[in-house]
């Protein structure tokens, strides 16, 4: 309407006449987002680090045993491995692959459960064990992880590691050890449900020792 009248007075009159503020005569909506575009990047350590591997990062640390972070402990927890990264971030990272709170991450493939709970070893380094206990050291004020590979037939722990996290990495390199040392082809791996045992990565390299599978139950 005002446009329609501007060759017969101002602007700044014909919007008093018909009671419209200026800015919204003037007003443009925005074509799009309002903001900066969000990086694609994150700073860990003084280099950038694709927010790909931060995803990872991120689900490495909700795929612990137990574990029920919200984005602000997630925060925490990037920080701690050197990430510079803010709560905001964290939140919109983990949004938009739905690993907030509440939200599921999904295993890929099929798990092979055990059927009967006391397994019966007739001969050493038939079935190991695998399992994850939690251990409060006084000196840090936090929880640390014992995971211990133990051979079913002597009871024996065979190799053990005791630290902050445990990783699938971790996993694969206690693997690792164990084969050159007994050499794992035809062993039977029975662990519970935690994360780092269901990771594929980790499924992928006790197939290429040859080993058996990891049978899954609720306690070992």
């Amino acid at each position: 309407m005002v446009k329609s009248y501007t060759d017969r007075g101002t602007r700044k009159e014909l919007t008093q006449w018909v009671g419209l503020a200026r800015r919204s005569y003037y007003y443009k909506p925005h074509p799009g987002p309002r903001g900066m575009i969000p990086s694609t990047y994150t700073l860990k350590r003084g280099q950038q680090i694709p927010n790909e591997q931060v995803i990872e990062s991120i689900k490495e640390i909700l795929m612990e045993p137990y574990c029920a972070y919200g984005y602000e402990m997630v925060t925490g927890e990037l920080r701690e491995q050197g990430y510079l990264i803010n709560k905001k971030k964290t939140y919109r990272l983990m949004d938009e692959h739905n690993l907030l709170l509440g939200k599921v991450i999904r295993c890929k493939g099929q798990r092979q459960w055990v059927k009967y709970r006391r397994i019966t070893a007739t001969k050493p380094l038939e079935y190991l064990c695998l399992d994850i206990k939690y251990v409060w050291v006084h000196g840090d004020c936090r929880w640390y992880y014992l995971l211990s590979i133990m051979d079913v037939y002597s009871r024996k722990i065979l190799v053990h590691i005791f630290q902050k996290s445990v990783r699938k990495i971790d996993v694969i390199n206690l693997f690792r050890y164990l084969h050159q040392c007994y050499n794992l082809k035809g062993v039977i791996i029975r662990n519970d449900n935690g994360s780092q045992f269901l990771a594929n990565q980790v499924r992928q390299f006790l197939t290429q020792l040859e080993v058996h599978l990891p049978l899954f139950s609720d306690r070992v």
